[in-house]
């Protein structure tokens, strides 16, 4: 029976390992509640803007699809999954992190596909403590596969932060 234990642990931990420590999110079919969907998504959104605050481009690339679309209001539409991750490297790795504004978090049900995510977040910029943007943003999640990835981001209402 210890063996069988040991067995299970190493091979959860494992996986874990093998996923980059990324935590474990149910898949669309086994979520049975609002409070479970708002879970899910909030570890995903996490677990995006960890990647996206350490510039760690490979996991960020395995949360977003190929044929993503990012539509920015002050930089309009970039399509693609690899356009995505340039424009990440070069323009925000070292220079920004984000900060999901606490209460701010909506999480709705898209049968079949996913799920949308709505919210405000903070954009501070390291060195310039003073230079804090806001703006709102729309999130469409997909599951398919077996795996949770951003489909569709709306990135709007750009200011600073007040």
């Amino acid at each position: 029976m210890r063996k069988i234990s040991v067995l299970l642990m190493v091979v959860v931990l494992g996986g874990v390992c093998a996923r980059g420590g990324a935590q474990v999110v149910p898949a669309l079919g086994d979520i049975k509640s609002q409070e479970e969907l708002t879970k899910a998504i909030t570890t995903l959104d996490k677990e995006l803007f960890d990647a996206y605050n350490n510039c760690d481009i490979d996991r960020l690339g395995s949360l977003v699809v190929d044929d993503l679309e990012f539509y920015h209001d002050k930089t309009g539409l970039a399509v693609g999954k690899q356009v995505f991750l340039d424009a990440i490297k070069n323009n925000i790795c070292g220079k920004v992190t984000r900060k999901l504004v606490v209460g701010s978090l909506e999480v709705y049900p898209l049968k079949g596909y996913g799920a949308v995510e709505i919210g405000v977040h903070r954009f501070y910029h390291p060195g310039a403590p003073g230079d804090v943007g806001e703006a709102k943003f729309i999130t469409l999640w997909q599951y398919k596969d077996g795996a949770w990835k951003v489909s569709r981001v709306i990135s709007y209402d750009h200011e600073a932060a007040k």
